[in-house]
């Protein structure tokens, strides 16, 4: 297809196509004439995974042409996932530094999953979250991480075995970076409305309690 048909399937603008060419996000088409290139599905897939990262999980473009190389150059599942966690959720890289000392919660966390007791950004994300709650004197008891993490380990399942299926990297790209992003959100969402729910069964039949009847 040409530039026009790729913008029209795509619902891209021809002035973004040639953008996103200029900075390497979009692979060149297979050139036909001195003006003109012909372009396949697979432009197709990376174009809606660019919009995607910039609209719905807002990614700048330098952090979706890091994620696009990888996948470009041929980077392991695992490699290119973790490259995506980093980047939607904002973690430090382990490789800074950050992520040399664990903390008796991170180790008792894997423990009662069984997850595997390996180095990683979220491993250290955790770690250094729950250091700075322990020295706001907030507690992280084994109960409390047990409870948590029981039900983030059948969710976070699920999310996995969604990026399990597509052999288009664009696909596993776009499956793990919204799902993380809109999941996560959603998680977060169900929480403050648990919260909520619990707030308004306790205190509101409180408040119905102490209320003075009318004479």
């Amino acid at each position: 297809m040409q530039l026009k048909e790729l913008s029209e399937r795509a619902g891209v603008s021809a002035a973004s196509i040639k953008f996103y060419l200029r900075e390497g996000l979009l692979p060149a088409g297979e050139s036909v004439h001195a003006t003109r290139a012909r372009y396949s599905h697979r432009h197709v897939s990376r174009l809606r995974l660019i919009q995607a990262l910039r609209a719905v999980v807002g990614l700048n473009i330098e952090q979706i042409r890091t994620l696009v190389k990888l996948a470009d150059d041929g980077a392991p599942r695992l490699e290119l996932l973790a490259a995506v966690q980093r980047t939607v959720l904002g973690l430090t890289p382990v490789s800074s530094g950050h992520g040399d000392t664990g903390t008796r919660a991170g180790d008792a966390v894997v423990r009662l999953r069984n997850w595997p007791d390996a180095p990683s950004d979220a491993r250290a994300a955790l770690d250094a979250h729950v250091s700075q709650m322990e020295s706001l004197g907030v507690p992280v008891t084994v109960e409390l991480l047990d409870a948590y993490s029981k039900a983030l380990d059948s969710i976070a399942d699920r999310d996995i075995n969604a990026t399990a299926a597509p052999e288009d990297t664009n696909e596993l790209i776009l499956t793990a970076a919204v799902g993380m992003h809109l999941h996560g959100q959603l998680v977060l969402k169900l929480l403050a409305l648990a919260q909520a729910s619990h707030a308004i069964g306790r205190y509101k039949k409180d408040a119905e309690s102490t209320t003075l009847p009318h004479p």
